[in-house]
C-alpha cells in the first residue's frame, strides 16, 4: 500500500495519532523515532544525512510536532515538543525549546 501512494515509513517510529494530510513523497528511516500527534503535509523526509557511517544516525523527534509540506528533517538532532517546521524548511540541528516554529534553510527559528 505504502508504494502505491507513495509513503515510505517503517513500524514502530512514529507514536500514536500520526496524522498524514497529503499522501505521495514521504520517506521515514526505520532508525527515526517521533512522538505522539506528529503531522506530516507531504513530501517530507526524515532520516539520516547519507553518509555511509551515519546511515542509523537519525532524527528524534518530540510529541506535536507538526512538519510542513516540503520539510525535511535530518541527521541525528533532537527536535523538542510541539514545534512547527514551516514549509520546505531543512533542519539539520538539534532545537530544544518547546513551542518554537523553524523556518529556512537551514531552518532556524522564527522570531515574533
Amino acid at each position: 500500500m505504502g508504494v502505491f501512494i507513495g509513503v515510505e515509513i517503517p513500524e514502530n517510529v512514529f507514536g500514536e495519532g500520526l496524522i498524514i494530510h497529503h499522501n505521495g513523497s514521504i520517506v521515514v528511516n526505520g532508525s527515526s523515532k517521533v512522538g505522539k500527534n506528529c503531522q506530516l503535509h507531504g513530501d517530507n523526509c526524515i532520516g539520516n544525512v547519507g553518509k555511509a557511517d551515519s546511515l542509523t544516525d537519525c532524527p528524534q523527534i518530540g510529541n506535536n510536532v507538526e512538519i510542513g509540506v516540503g520539510a525535511k528533517v535530518l541527521g541525528g538532532i533532537i527536535i523538542a515538543d510541539n514545534i512547527k517546521i514551516g514549509a520546505n524548511a531543512v533542519v539539520t540541528k538539534s532545537f530544544d525549546e518547546k513551542g518554537i516554529t523553524l523556518v529556512g534553510i537551514p531552518a532556524h527559528k522564527l522570531e515574533r
